[in-house]
């Protein structure tokens, strides 16, 4: 202990409860027999009397020792700041942890790659806890009391992730990759090497183990294959040209050939319906985009334009609301935004003879004309550039002049004088 730790006020960490005598790099720490018969575990402070004359290079030194006068007022201020501090993320099962991987791999670097705990930690916060367990004593005193508090269960699940050493390693490499050990020859393994392996190994765990060691080659009789060196490495593209297309088998899906067929006669079903539904379209919608186009051809006798699309009105006659299954219209208002509070039959707009537009309402909820509102049942006339407001949907109802003249002047003709 002198080697180490000079002959200074130094606490050494000793997990008390299991047989081990492992050397580590401040040197070898012999545990005494269990304190207590339920295998729990308590960790005892061995405090030297003299003052420290050589501290160890990489561990943080400690501070020094307070005058008798201030140690209460020293403990009373700094303790809560310490426990505050220290106990945010390390709990007592990390500590634990980092004591039995240390102990066995004597390696703090193994321990921050090999140990999987409770949160993330870094080398570095590794590093200073180890540090603070062994050289401060409050810190070592509050992880003490913490760990005594542990159930035996999580003790036992603790042990079993302890990492292994070098020493287990070895003894399991010399299993042979090519024989098929089994339980009973771990068991023999752990009966006849009973201080080299940890005391919480099991044989389940040591077949795990060798597994995992036969898997990346690290067995005594196992040798890794050099890659081959110059132009000689083949590489993906190279083993995919190397393969023969032809001798490659066309394995047939016949559920997803049946789908497919099925949805091929479904769309062909709806090409035909809406073949035959082209001469009683009343209406055509057109998209509205950033191209002026003209708004009227010869066969168009107004429009109902609006945000997204426009309805070029092309019969005397047609109705306004909501498409369904169950009902067609001629002006699906649902095209041009939410029309969920629309009517299926909302209203209709109709040309009489003598060329004036009349739009009657037929649904439950009003339409206002240039802010007028139209209700159920009434009918209004419609002029051009009028506005038609439907369930917070606005159009701009423009008529065919050219068009409309026409017709009036046919229908002059027509009416005697």
């Amino acid at each position: 202990m002198q080697k180490y730790f000079g002959d200074g006020l130094l606490p050494v960490l000793l997990m008390v409860g299991w047989d081990w005598g492992h050397h580590t790099r401040y040197g070898k720490l012999e545990a005494q027999s269990p304190h207590s018969p339920d295998g729990s575990f308590e960790l005892i402070l061995f405090l030297s009397s003299a003052q420290v004359s050589k501290a160890p290079s990489t561990p943080v030194p400690p501070s020094p020792a307070p005058t008798p006068g201030l140690t209460k007022r020293v403990k009373k201020s700094k303790q809560p700041l310490q426990v505050t501090k220290d106990l945010g993320r390390w709990k007592p099962a990390d500590d634990l942890l980092l004591i039995n991987s240390v102990l066995q791999t004597n390696d703090l670097t193994s321990v921050h790659l090999g140990v999987k705990f409770s949160c993330r930690f870094t080398l570095r916060e590794v590093q200073e806890r180890w540090y603070a367990l062994l050289y401060d004593p409050v810190i070592s005193k509050l992880a003490c009391q913490a760990m005594r508090q542990l159930h035996p269960e999580a003790i036992a699940a603790i042990q079993s992730k302890a990492l292994f050493s070098k020493a287990e390693e070895q003894l399991l490499s010399k299993v042979g990759s090519t024989s098929q050990p089994t339980l009973e020859t771990f068991q023999d393994l752990l009966h006849r090497h009973p201080d080299a392996f940890y005391l919480a190994r099991t044989a389940k765990a040591l077949q795990a183990h060798w597994q995992l060691m036969k898997q990346y080659y690290l067995l005594e009789d196992q040798t890794v294959q050099p890659l081959p060196k110059g132009d000689q490495v083949l590489n993906f593209s190279d083993a995919e040209d190397l393969i023969d297309d032809s001798k490659l088998k066309d394995m047939r899906d016949e559920v997803l050939e049946h789908e497919l067929t099925v949805a091929d006669r479904r769309q062909k079903r709806e090409i035909r319906q809406l073949e035959q539904e082209l001469h009683k379209w009343q209406v055509l919608v057109d998209s509205i985009t950033g191209m002026s186009s003209p708004d009227f051809d010869n066969q168009t006798l107004a429009v109902l334009r609006g945000r997204m699309v426009r309805y070029l009105m092309r019969s005397r006659e047609i109705t306004l609301g909501r498409a369904t299954k169950d009902n067609q219209i001629d002006v699906d208002l649902s095209l041009e935004g939410p029309a969920w509070k629309i009517s299926r039959k909302q209203g209709v707009i109709k040309l009489k003879n003598n060329g004036d537009f009349f739009i009657a309402n037929e649904g439950r909820r009003p339409i206002y004309i240039d802010g007028r509102p139209v209700l159920c049942g009434s009918k209004w006339r419609l002029s051009n550039n009028s506005v038609v407001e439907i369930a917070s949907l606005r159009f701009v109802f423009l008529i065919n002049q050219d068009l409309i003249a026409l017709i009036r002047a046919e229908a002059a003709k027509i009416t005697p004088q």
